[in-house]
C-alpha cells in the first residue's frame, strides 16, 4: 500500500511536471512554433496544420464553407520529400498590393493580399520556406528551397481536395496533343469521375474551373511560371488532384535556389468576379523598367491571316493581304508558314514589310520553335533570327510548336520574350500551354494559343462546339489572352454567323487575328453590314461586365467597354431561346446602337465550296445574321432572339 506521505510526494511531482510543461509550451508559443495557423482576408481563410501522419496540410474556406478540403503540400528535392514531420514557424506577416496596366478584360489590374511566410525545419535541420497570399481574389502559395548548387526537383506533394458534387470544367482532346498544346474542347464532369473520365488518362492541364456545390466558383491555376516546369494535375481519387510534371520522377534541374510558381486557387462568388479576377498576372514580377521603359511599340490591334483559305501563301498572296488589311481598316497581317521558302527570303520579306509599314500595317512572321531553340552562347541562333526579323521592319513573331511545358521549354519561352523585347518585337506563342500571367512581366507577349481555336474547323478532328465557345470566357480566358482566331463564316460548324460575330466580343486578344479570308469578307453581300463593326471593335478593353443570366457552357452574355462605347456579346449553346438584356450597365447617355442577331426568318445560306477544308457536310447550311439600328439608354431592355447555337452582338455607340 502507498502511504499518505508517499501519495503527497507523487502529487507534488505531477504538479511540478505540469508546471514545467506549461512553461515550455508558453516558450514555444512565444516563438510561434505551432501545429495550426489561420490566415484570413475578409471572406477567404486558409488553415495550415500538420495532419496526424505528420504531413503538412492546408484547407481553404470561403464564405464559411470549405472550397479546398484538407490537402497535402510539400516538395521533393534531390530525392528527399520536404514537408513531412517538419517543424513550422511563422516568421513574417505583411501585406502586398499592386496596380498595373492591363491589355485585356480591363485597363488596370488591382490586387491586394495578406502575406505570410513560414520557416520549415526538417528533422535533419534543413530549413526551407513556404509563402502564402490570401486575398478577396483567392489563395496562392509557393515553395522556396535554398541551395547554392544545382538541385533536382523530383515532384511536389501539392494537392487539391475538391468538395463532393463539384462540377469540374476541363479541356479534352482524344490525342497525345492534349497536354502538348492545351488545345482541347472544354467539357465538364463531376469531380468523382475525374480519374477515369478521359481516354488520355487522369492527368489534366491547367486551368480547371470548379462550379462549387455551395454556389460560387474556384479556378485552379499557376502564376509566375519562370525557371520551372509547368504543372499539370493528376486525378488520384478521393476527389483529389495532385501536382504532376512532364519530366516524371526523374525531375528537372534548377541552378541554386528553388522558387516555385504560385499554386493558385482563384475564388469568386459569381461569374463576373471570376472573369475580372487578376490574381494570376498580379503574382508575376513587374516588367524590367529598363527593358520596357518605352512601350509605345506594343500596339494592340486586329490582323488578317491567309491560313484559313490557303495554308502556304506566296509573296504575291501576302502583298494582297496587306492591301486587304488596308481596305478592311485593320492593323496587322499575320504571315504564316511558307515565307521562308521565298527566293531571297529576307530581301523579299523586307519589301513586304516596307509596303505594309507605308500603309500603317504591321507584319508578324511565323517561325518553328525547334529551329531557334538552342541555348548555346546566350541563344545565339535565336538572336540572329530576331535580328533579321527586326531588320525587315516586321513588328512581331509567331513562334509555334513548343509542344509541351518542360522546364527547358519554359526557359525557351522567357528567352524569346526577353530577346524579342530587346529588339522591340511582339510575340505570339502557338503550340504552347495556357497562360500563367507571363504577359505582366513581358508585355510584349500580345497573345498565346493554349486554346482550342477556330483553326480546328479546318481539320478532320473538328468541329468546335457551341458549348466549348460558351465555356471559354469562364475557363481558359480567365488566366489570360488567347489566340482563338475568331470569325469563320465559311466554316462555322454548328454555330450561326451571329455567334461567330459575338466571339469578337466574348474572346479577347491584344493581337486579334481573324480567321476568315479577306476576299470573302470584302465580297460577300451577307457580311457587308458587319464590316464596320469588324473594323472598329477593339482588341483590348477598359471594363468588362458578365451579365447574371450567364452560365458556363450554356450561355455567355458579356458587356465590354472601350472609352464611352459598349459592346455586348452573346454566345448561346443548345436550343433556340430568347433573352432579355437589362442595359443598366450603360452610362447616362443616349446610344444609337447596332444590333446583330440571328436572322430566324431568312432561308439558311449554303456555304458549300466556300472553304477549302469542309470535312463536315452536315454543317453546310448556316443561319445568317440581320442588322438593326435601335435607340437605347441605361433604362432600356433589349429582347434578343437566339437561334440554336446562335448569338448576338450589340454595339452601343455613345453620342
Amino acid at each position: 500500500m502507498i502511504s499518505i506521505k508517499q501519495n503527497m510526494g507523487l502529487i507534488k511531482r505531477v504538479v511540478f511536471g505540469t508546471l514545467i510543461l506549461m512553461v515550455l509550451t508558453s516558450l514555444l508559443s512565444c516563438n510561434k512554433v505551432e501545429d495550426k495557423f489561420v490566415l484570413n482576408d475578409n471572406k477567404n481563410q486558409v488553415q495550415l496544420f500538420k495532419a496526424s501522419s505528420g504531413a503538412l496540410t492546408y484547407q481553404i474556406i470561403s464564405n464559411g464553407k470549405v472550397v479546398i478540403d484538407s490537402s497535402t503540400i510539400g516538395i521533393t528535392v534531390n530525392g528527399k520529400t520536404l514537408g513531412v514531420n517538419s517543424n513550422i514557424k511563422l516568421i513574417e506577416e505583411d501585406s502586398f498590393s499592386t496596380e498595373f496596366p492591363l491589355l485585356g478584360v480591363k485597363n488596370k489590374a488591382v490586387y491586394k493580399a495578406k502575406t505570410s511566410t513560414f520557416e520549415l525545419t526538417e528533422l535533419n535541420g534543413f530549413v526551407w520556406f513556404l509563402d502564402f497570399q490570401v486575398s478577396d481574389q483567392g489563395v496562392a502559395y509557393r515553395y522556396r528551397v535554398p541551395g547554392a548548387e544545382k538541385q533536382i526537383v523530383n515532384s511536389e506533394e501539392t494537392s487539391f481536395k475538391i468538395p463532393s458534387n463539384t462540377k469540374v470544367w476541363f479541356f479534352e482532346r482524344n490525342s497525345n496533343w492534349k497536354l502538348k498544346s492545351h488545345a482541347g474542347e472544354w467539357i465538364s464532369a463531376d469531380i468523382s469521375k475525374m480519374p477515369k473520365i478521359s481516354k488520355m488518362g487522369p492527368i489534366q492541364g491547367l486551368t480547371l474551373t470548379l462550379e462549387l456545390p455551395q454556389g460560387g466558383y474556384a479556378l485552379l491555376a499557376e502564376a509566375a511560371l519562370w525557371n520551372y516546369s509547368g504543372m499539370r494535375l493528376e486525378a488520384i481519387g478521393n476527389n483529389t488532384f495532385k501536382a504532376n510534371f512532364t519530366e516524371g520522377n526523374k525531375g528537372f534541374e534548377i541552378d541554386g535556389v528553388i522558387k516555385t510558381p504560385w499554386r493558385c486557387v482563384l475564388l469568386a462568388d459569381n461569374l463576373n468576379d471570376l472573369v475580372n479576377n487578376t490574381m494570376v498576372p498580379s503574382l508575376n514580377p513587374e516588367p524590367d523598367k529598363t527593358l520596357f521603359a518605352d512601350r509605345s511599340w506594343i500596339k494592340p490591334g486586329t490582323s488578317v491571316w491567309h491560313w484559313w483559305t490557303k495554308k502556304f501563301a506566296t509573296f504575291k498572296d501576302e502583298k494582297r493581304m496587306v492591301d486587304d488589311a488596308v481596305a478592311l481598316g485593320l492593323d496587322y497581317s499575320m504571315v504564316d508558314e511558307g515565307w521562308e521558302k521565298w527566293a531571297d527570303k529576307w530581301e523579299t520579306t523586307t519589301q513586304l514589310c516596307n509596303r505594309a509599314n507605308k500603309n500603317g500595317i504591321g507584319i508578324f512572321l511565323w517561325k518553328r520553335s525547334k529551329e531557334i531553340n538552342f541555348p548555346k552562347n546566350d541563344w545565339e541562333v535565336m538572336r540572329h533570327f530576331l535580328d533579321s526579323v527586326q531588320n525587315t521592319g516586321a513588328k512581331g513573331v509567331k513562334v509555334d510548336f513548343m509542344n509541351g511545358q518542360t522546364k527547358d521549354l519554359i526557359d525557351f519561352d522567357e528567352a524569346l520574350l526577353k530577346k524579342a523585347a530587346e529588339r522591340k518585337l511582339m510575340v505570339n506563342f502557338h503550340g504552347c500551354q495556357q497562360s500563367a500571367g507571363e504577359y505582366r512581366t513581358y508585355p510584349n507577349e500580345v497573345t498565346r494559343e493554349g486554346i482550342r481555336g477556330l483553326e480546328v474547323n479546318g481539320m478532320q478532328e473538328g468541329m468546335l462546339t457551341a458549348t466549348h465557345n460558351a465555356a471559354l470566357p469562364f475557363t481558359r480566358f480567365v488566366a489570360g489572352h488567347g489566340d482563338y482566331t475568331p470569325i469563320g463564316f465559311t466554316n462555322p460548324g454548328e454555330t450561326t454567323w451571329a455567334h461567330q460575330l459575338a466571339t469578337l466580343v466574348c474572346f479577347y486578344s491584344p493581337f486579334q487575328c481573324l480567321a476568315e479570308g479577306t476576299d470573302f469578307l470584302q465580297k460577300s453581300q451577307h457580311v457587308k453590314p458587319a464590316l464596320n463593326f469588324i473594323d472598329k471593335i477593339p482588341s483590348v478593353w477598359d471594363e468588362t461586365i458578365v451579365l447574371p443570366q450567364s452560365k458556363i457552357g450554356d450561355l455567355a452574355i458579356i458587356a465590354r467597354r472601350s472609352k464611352n462605347d459598349w459592346y455586348l456579346g452573346v454566345l448561346n449553346s443548345g436550343d433556340a431561346t430568347s433573352i432579355t438584356v437589362n442595359c443598366d450597365f450603360l452610362f447616362d447617355s443616349d446610344y444609337a446602337s447596332e444590333v446583330f442577331t440571328d436572322d430566324l426568318n431568312a432561308p439558311k445560306f449554303d456555304i458549300s465550296g466556300l472553304h477549302p477544308r469542309q470535312y463536315f457536310k452536315e454543317y453546310n447550311k448556316v443561319t445568317l445574321f440581320k442588322r438593326e439600328i435601335v435607340k437605347v439608354t441605361k433604362t432600356s431592355t433589349l429582347k434578343l432572339d437566339l437561334a440554336e447555337n446562335g448569338g448576338a452582338v450589340v454595339w452601343f455607340k455613345s453620342n
